[in-house]
């Protein structure tokens, strides 16, 4: 037993006349977030890690400021002390139902209500919804109030084994949700029409707004076509395309279309506006502004 020192003794923490120094105060409450998303499963058994898979699908096609993205594995502990902090919350799970393969269930907050209890579980056996019990009990006030489960049903969990097409198909599915009803809101929304800049040594710069809202992979296709330069956002990186490169802290991004325009004497500031039937940006490549 370490003897406990008086204050002001040569071994204790004192200050200046003696006085005693406190501690510094540490601030470990975790970074809130407007958006959690996890996916729970375990990667190595087939269908059973869509949650994981989901969230590098996620992560790839951009995540707008606000969200954060939590690969929950088979960690449900983890996931309970993850929604601290949270406004809302999103899990995606698998789910074996004996329902056709891919069906997604989607569950509100309002039926999460009848959790089962926590006595006699087992670490090996903590499914989301224990997580989310736990975390209720765990976090008390702190839990968030906005839960919604995404469960896809699984075709098979066999070792070894990839996503099965039924359950890729309803993952894009719920990717499509997420973004929809989560994600949307808190991109910066810029109007239809707007600027770039085209620089004497072949790049195409965009503002921080517009690549957040229309280029949230930084991935995408350009196209000549019609005298004008066309963007058409990609899902990610490993769709090809060109990537749109962060030039400034603010996130502005710049691109090069050397290549893609050729000799063309394309500087100075464009126009461009957003095509919604096409969905991608369209940069007459008239006469600069």
């Amino acid at each position: 037993m370490i003897p406990a020192l008086e204050p002001g003794s040569p071994d204790s923490r004192s200050g200046p006349g003696g006085s005693d120094v406190q501690p510094p105060h540490l601030d470990i409450e975790p970074p809130g977030c407007a958006v959690l998303v996890v996916g729970c499963g375990n990667l190595l058994r087939g269908d059973d890690g869509v949650g994981p898979v989901l969230i590098r699908h996620l992560w790839e096609r951009g995540v707008p400021t606000g969200a954060r993205l939590v690969d929950g594995g088979t960690a449900g502990m983890d996931v309970a002390f993850q929604m601290r902090g949270a406004q809302r919350v999103v899990i995606v799970d698998a789910s074996a139902t004996g329902a056709t393969p891919g069906t997604v269930y989607r569950v509100p907050g309002a039926e999460l209500d009848d959790l089962p209890p926590l006595q006699g579980l087992h670490t090996h056996s903590f499914r989301w919804d224990h997580a989310i019990a736990f975390a209720r009990w765990v976090l008390t006030d702190a839990c968030p109030s906005d839960i919604t489960v995404f469960l896809i049903e699984a075709a098979g969990v066999e070792l070894g084994a990839d996503l099965s097409e039924p359950v890729q198909a309803a993952m894009e599915q719920v990717i499509s949700a997420i973004e929809r009803d989560y994600f949307a809101a808190l991109r910066p929304q810029p109007s239809d029409e707007v600027s770039v800049q085209f620089t004497a040594d072949g790049y195409l710069r965009v503002d921080a707004v517009l690549a957040a809202s229309r280029f949230p992979s930084d991935a995408v296709a350009a196209v000549l076509r019609d005298d004008a330069l066309w963007l058409i956002p990609l899902r990610g990186p490993r769709s090809g395309g060109l990537l749109l490169k962060q030039r400034t802290p603010a996130g502005d991004r710049s691109l090069l279309v050397r290549e893609v325009i050729g000799d063309s004497p394309v500087t100075g500031v464009r126009r461009a506006f957003w095509d919604d039937a096409e969905q991608a940006l369209r940069i007459p490549l008239g006469s600069a502004r």
